[in-house]
Protein backbone atom coordinates (compact mmCIF):
# COMPACT_ATOMS: atom_id res chain seq x y z
CA UNK A 1 0.00 0.00 0.00
CA UNK A 2 1.26 3.57 -0.78
CA UNK A 3 1.69 3.82 2.98
CA UNK A 4 4.15 1.25 3.47
CA UNK A 5 5.96 1.70 0.32
CA UNK A 6 6.12 5.19 1.06
CA UNK A 7 8.18 4.22 4.72
CA UNK A 8 10.19 1.51 3.20
CA UNK A 9 11.30 4.48 0.06
CA UNK A 10 12.13 7.11 2.73
CA UNK A 11 13.94 4.53 4.72
CA UNK A 12 16.05 3.49 2.33
CA UNK A 13 17.19 7.17 1.34
CA UNK A 14 17.95 8.40 5.13
CA UNK A 15 21.05 8.09 5.41
CA UNK A 16 21.67 11.46 7.59
CA UNK A 17 19.04 11.67 9.87
CA UNK A 18 16.87 13.51 7.92
CA UNK A 19 13.29 13.49 7.95
CA UNK A 20 11.99 12.88 3.90
CA UNK A 21 8.68 14.35 3.10
CA UNK A 22 7.08 12.75 0.25
CA UNK A 23 4.83 15.73 -1.80
CA UNK A 24 2.17 13.40 -3.41
CA UNK A 25 -0.31 15.05 -6.55
CA UNK A 26 -3.57 13.08 -7.01
CA UNK A 27 -6.87 13.51 -8.07
CA UNK A 28 -9.38 15.49 -5.98
CA UNK A 29 -10.71 12.98 -4.17
CA UNK A 30 -7.51 11.58 -2.93
CA UNK A 31 -3.69 12.57 -1.41
CA UNK A 32 -2.94 16.10 -2.13
CA UNK A 33 0.28 15.16 -0.04
CA UNK A 34 1.01 13.19 2.68
CA UNK A 35 4.15 11.23 4.24
CA UNK A 36 6.14 11.38 7.35
CA UNK A 37 8.95 8.98 8.26
CA UNK A 38 8.65 6.33 11.25
CA UNK A 39 12.06 6.03 12.31
CA UNK A 40 12.99 5.65 16.16
CA UNK A 41 15.93 7.90 16.67
CA UNK A 42 16.16 11.66 15.80
CA UNK A 43 18.69 14.28 17.13
CA UNK A 44 15.44 16.55 17.63
CA UNK A 45 11.87 15.71 17.56
CA UNK A 46 10.49 15.25 14.26
CA UNK A 47 6.81 15.66 14.37
CA UNK A 48 3.79 16.34 16.38
CA UNK A 49 0.13 14.37 17.21
CA UNK A 50 -2.40 16.50 16.42
CA UNK A 51 -6.01 17.40 18.17
CA UNK A 52 -9.16 18.14 15.56
CA UNK A 53 -10.72 21.25 16.02
CA UNK A 54 -14.43 21.04 14.63
CA UNK A 55 -17.74 22.75 14.22
CA UNK A 56 -20.79 22.34 15.50
CA UNK A 57 -20.61 22.95 19.18
CA UNK A 58 -18.79 20.27 20.71
CA UNK A 59 -15.52 20.59 22.94
CA UNK A 60 -13.15 19.44 20.91
CA UNK A 61 -10.66 20.97 23.31
CA UNK A 62 -11.53 18.52 26.06
CA UNK A 63 -8.57 16.04 27.99
CA UNK A 64 -6.09 19.09 27.91
CA UNK A 65 -3.37 17.16 29.46
CA UNK A 66 -3.64 13.95 27.43
CA UNK A 67 -2.01 14.55 24.50
CA UNK A 68 1.51 15.72 25.98
CA UNK A 69 1.08 12.75 27.84
CA UNK A 70 0.39 9.97 25.84
CA UNK A 71 3.62 12.04 23.47
CA UNK A 72 5.51 11.73 26.38
CA UNK A 73 4.53 7.92 27.38
CA UNK A 74 5.73 6.99 23.35
CA UNK A 75 8.40 8.35 23.44
CA UNK A 76 9.64 7.00 26.40
CA UNK A 77 8.61 3.52 25.35
CA UNK A 78 7.95 3.11 21.80
CA UNK A 79 11.14 5.13 20.58
CA UNK A 80 9.03 7.98 18.36
CA UNK A 81 10.30 11.41 19.06
CA UNK A 82 7.35 13.52 18.88
CA UNK A 83 7.99 17.07 19.94
CA UNK A 84 5.72 17.72 23.76
CA UNK A 85 3.39 20.18 22.42
CA UNK A 86 0.10 19.26 20.47
CA UNK A 87 -1.03 20.56 17.07
CA UNK A 88 -4.35 21.89 16.70
CA UNK A 89 -5.56 21.13 12.90
CA UNK A 90 -8.97 22.05 11.14
CA UNK A 91 -10.15 19.09 9.16
CA UNK A 92 -10.51 21.44 6.10
CA UNK A 93 -7.08 22.38 6.55
CA UNK A 94 -4.16 21.31 4.15
CA UNK A 95 -1.84 21.27 7.15
CA UNK A 96 -3.79 17.73 8.20
CA UNK A 97 -1.65 15.81 5.62
CA UNK A 98 1.55 17.39 8.60
CA UNK A 99 0.28 14.80 11.34
CA UNK A 100 0.35 11.21 10.80
CA UNK A 101 -2.18 10.78 13.96
CA UNK A 102 -4.83 12.69 14.32
CA UNK A 103 -7.17 13.16 17.77
CA UNK A 104 -10.52 13.82 18.33
CA UNK A 105 -12.84 13.98 21.49
CA UNK A 106 -15.74 15.99 22.57
CA UNK A 107 -19.58 15.56 24.35
CA UNK A 108 -21.54 17.07 21.60
CA UNK A 109 -21.94 18.16 18.11
CA UNK A 110 -19.50 17.71 15.25
CA UNK A 111 -19.93 19.49 12.27
CA UNK A 112 -18.08 18.87 9.14
CA UNK A 113 -18.56 20.44 5.82
CA UNK A 114 -18.67 18.42 2.73
CA UNK A 115 -14.69 19.70 1.84
CA UNK A 116 -14.30 18.69 4.81
CA UNK A 117 -15.19 15.22 4.69
CA UNK A 118 -13.66 14.99 1.37
CA UNK A 119 -10.12 16.42 2.93
CA UNK A 120 -10.21 14.28 5.79
CA UNK A 121 -11.11 11.02 3.33
CA UNK A 122 -8.11 11.85 1.48
CA UNK A 123 -6.12 12.33 4.09
CA UNK A 124 -7.16 8.56 5.65
CA UNK A 125 -6.54 7.03 2.00
CA UNK A 126 -3.37 8.57 1.74
CA UNK A 127 -1.91 7.35 4.91
CA UNK A 128 -3.07 9.01 7.88
CA UNK A 129 -5.01 7.96 11.21
CA UNK A 130 -7.82 9.35 13.30
CA UNK A 131 -8.53 8.20 16.74
CA UNK A 132 -11.91 9.15 17.93
CA UNK A 133 -12.26 9.31 21.62
CA UNK A 134 -15.98 8.74 22.82
CA UNK A 135 -15.71 11.31 25.81
CA UNK A 136 -19.80 10.53 26.48
CA UNK A 137 -22.25 12.22 24.18
CA UNK A 138 -19.82 12.24 21.44
CA UNK A 139 -21.28 8.79 19.35
CA UNK A 140 -24.20 9.78 17.71
CA UNK A 141 -22.96 12.68 15.92
CA UNK A 142 -19.62 11.28 15.21
CA UNK A 143 -21.13 8.22 13.37
CA UNK A 144 -23.38 10.83 11.43
CA UNK A 145 -20.49 12.46 10.15
CA UNK A 146 -18.07 10.21 9.65
CA UNK A 147 -20.34 8.80 6.83
CA UNK A 148 -20.14 11.74 4.59
CA UNK A 149 -16.20 10.76 5.00
CA UNK A 150 -16.84 7.05 4.44
CA UNK A 151 -20.58 6.86 2.88
CA UNK A 152 -19.29 2.97 1.45
CA UNK A 153 -17.97 1.85 4.93
CA UNK A 154 -19.31 0.90 8.74
CA UNK A 155 -18.04 0.38 11.87
CA UNK A 156 -16.67 -2.50 12.81
CA UNK A 157 -15.91 -3.81 16.02
CA UNK A 158 -12.47 -5.20 16.74
CA UNK A 159 -11.51 -8.45 18.08
CA UNK A 160 -8.61 -9.31 20.81
CA UNK A 161 -6.53 -10.69 18.42
CA UNK A 162 -6.44 -7.38 15.92
CA UNK A 163 -2.68 -6.10 15.95
CA UNK A 164 -3.79 -3.09 17.30
CA UNK A 165 -3.92 -4.81 20.76
CA UNK A 166 -0.64 -6.86 20.41
CA UNK A 167 1.74 -3.90 19.39
CA UNK A 168 4.48 -3.55 21.99
CA UNK A 169 1.73 -4.14 24.82
CA UNK A 170 -0.87 -6.97 24.92
CA UNK A 171 -4.57 -6.29 25.22
CA UNK A 172 -5.79 -10.16 25.44
CA UNK A 173 -9.41 -9.31 26.37
CA UNK A 174 -8.73 -5.98 23.83
CA UNK A 175 -10.20 -2.43 24.63
CA UNK A 176 -9.07 -1.73 28.10
CA UNK A 177 -12.45 0.23 29.85
CA UNK A 178 -11.17 3.63 31.59
CA UNK A 179 -14.71 5.50 32.61
CA UNK A 180 -17.71 4.26 34.12
CA UNK A 181 -20.60 6.33 32.26
CA UNK A 182 -23.67 4.05 32.07
CA UNK A 183 -22.43 -0.36 32.54
CA UNK A 184 -21.89 -0.65 29.26
CA UNK A 185 -18.66 -2.53 28.31
CA UNK A 186 -15.82 -0.97 26.43
CA UNK A 187 -15.92 -1.23 22.30
CA UNK A 188 -13.24 -0.58 19.73
CA UNK A 189 -14.69 -0.04 16.12
CA UNK A 190 -12.73 1.05 13.23
CA UNK A 191 -13.25 2.23 10.08
CA UNK A 192 -11.03 -0.39 7.98
CA UNK A 193 -10.45 0.93 4.17
CA UNK A 194 -8.39 -1.65 2.05
CA UNK A 195 -7.38 -3.55 4.78
CA UNK A 196 -6.76 -1.14 6.67
CA UNK A 197 -7.50 0.35 10.15
CA UNK A 198 -7.75 4.37 8.97
CA UNK A 199 -10.06 5.72 11.95
CA UNK A 200 -10.39 4.17 15.37
CA UNK A 201 -12.90 4.76 17.50
CA UNK A 202 -13.20 4.10 21.17
CA UNK A 203 -16.32 3.48 22.12
CA UNK A 204 -17.50 3.61 26.11
CA UNK A 205 -13.96 4.10 26.98
CA UNK A 206 -12.53 6.80 27.34
CA UNK A 207 -8.84 6.86 26.61
CA UNK A 208 -8.74 10.66 26.46
CA UNK A 209 -9.32 10.70 30.05
CA UNK A 210 -7.07 8.08 31.37
CA UNK A 211 -4.07 9.89 29.32
CA UNK A 212 -4.98 13.34 31.46
CA UNK A 213 -2.55 13.53 35.09
CA UNK A 214 -3.57 11.75 37.25
CA UNK A 215 -5.47 13.46 40.11
CA UNK A 216 -7.82 14.97 37.60
CA UNK A 217 -10.32 12.39 37.88
CA UNK A 218 -9.95 10.58 41.37
CA UNK A 219 -11.51 7.06 40.80
CA UNK A 220 -9.03 6.50 38.11
CA UNK A 221 -6.34 4.38 39.69
CA UNK A 222 -2.64 4.44 38.78
CA UNK A 223 -2.90 1.26 37.02
CA UNK A 224 -5.75 2.41 34.50
CA UNK A 225 -3.51 5.70 33.87
CA UNK A 226 -1.00 2.85 32.80
CA UNK A 227 -3.11 1.14 30.75
CA UNK A 228 -4.89 3.86 28.90
CA UNK A 229 -1.50 5.36 28.01
CA UNK A 230 -0.22 1.55 27.22
CA UNK A 231 -3.15 1.19 24.33
CA UNK A 232 -2.47 4.78 23.32
CA UNK A 233 1.10 4.08 22.17
CA UNK A 234 -0.42 0.81 20.89
CA UNK A 235 -2.44 3.09 18.47
CA UNK A 236 0.09 5.43 17.70
CA UNK A 237 2.65 2.46 16.89
CA UNK A 238 0.20 0.33 14.58
CA UNK A 239 -0.75 4.14 12.98
CA UNK A 240 2.83 4.56 12.09
CA UNK A 241 3.76 1.20 10.77
CA UNK A 242 0.50 0.37 8.79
Amino acid sequence: MMRTKTYSLLKSLNGNGKVFHLIAHTSFLTLFFFAFLFLTSFNSPSYKIARLKYNGGGDWYGDRTALPNLVKFCNDNIGTNFYPDEAIVEPGSAEIFNYPFIFVTGHGNIILSQQEALNLRSYLIGGGFLHICDNYGFDKFVRLEMKKVFPELEFVELPPNHPIFNQKFKFPNGLPKVHEHDGKRAQPFALIYQGRVVCFYDYESDLGNGWEDQGIYTNDSAETHQKALQMGANLVQYAMSN
